[in-house]
């Protein structure tokens, strides 16, 4: 599926990091696509200030723009290094706009003329962005490809979004060969796994502990004939009904107070209700 995405079209996020740089793989996906490339270098005149031939008025968003003008009915890949760039000095909400226009629509408003299908692939170094630009762009794209891996062997976890779909994933391990071809591979096997030693015995982890998890035969027989203070017995009810011989009986005497309302029929009348 990774050397697919571009054939699928709309805005394919490519998300890396420090550890995992991706510009290895945008290279190769875009050696893949490509039959033939148009190159713009914003890096080294970004506002056109020396006005070459080459250099396109409007900088990156109007090589973009130029994109839903252009009358070739092929398919168009755009490859954008990096959508962090674009992000440090253009507006997010300007920058997802201008993508929007160029991945979702076919043809230019008010031009009935066919065009191909348009494939924006985008490298995005997220760690330099908070999560309100990366969560925009992140819903914007139908593909996401995040990259990690292990073991220095890289992978790509795709997740693709497509109308009236449910939402896909799958995690592609690969490697990027010298001349940046692409090479599919599959995920560490069960041998590159660590492994305990056989000669060294496990560690218990209840070694050391300031209390027995464990009870004896007879521990647990004197637990189970323990009767808690809480439970009430068969033999406390006949000791609480049946007072034993010699117990002493108690008994309650009351002397009446001269605020006490002994009557029967009204007791609320001291309350003056």
């Amino acid at each position: 599926m990774l050397d697919s995405l571009l054939s699928l079209g709309g805005l394919v996020l490519l998300r890396d990091s420090v550890e995992w740089e991706g510009r290895s793989l945008l290279k190769a996906l875009v050696k893949k696509s490509a039959l033939w490339l148009v190159y713009h270098d914003f890096f080294r005149d970004p506002l056109n200030w020396s006005k070459t031939e080459e250099a396109l008025p409007g900088g990156p968003l109007g090589a973009l723009r130029a994109i839903c003008k252009r009358t070739d009915p092929g398919p168009v890949t755009i490859a954008l290094d990096s959508l962090s760039w674009l992000l440090l000095h253009l507006p997010c909400t300007t920058l997802c706009q201008a993508l929007h226009a160029v991945s979702h629509q076919d043809s230019c408003p008010g031009d009935s003329s066919p065009v191909g299908k348009v494939s924006v692939l985008g490298l995005l170094h997220e760690e330099l962005h908070g999560p309100g630009p990366v969560g925009a762009l992140s819903s914007l794209a139908q593909t996401e490809v995040t990259l990690g891996g292990t073991k220095g062997q890289a992978s790509a976890h795709i997740l693709c979004r497509r109308p009236r779909q449910r939402p896909t994933d799958q995690t592609q391990w690969f490697s990027i060969l010298p001349d940046f071809s692409l090479d599919l591979q599959e995920g560490p096997s069960v041998e590159s796994q660590p492994c305990s030693d056989p000669h060294i015995p496990p560690v218990d982890p209840t070694t050391h502990l300031t209390f027995n998890l464990h009870l004896s035969k007879k521990e647990r027989e004197a637990r189970d004939s323990l009767i808690l203070p809480f439970q009430f017995s068969s033999e406390k009810q006949q000791a609480l009904l049946r007072p034993r011989p010699g117990q002493a009986t108690s008994h309650i005497f009351y002397e009446p107070d001269a605020y006490d309302d002994l009557d029967q029929e009204d007791p609320d009348d001291d309350l003056d209700i």
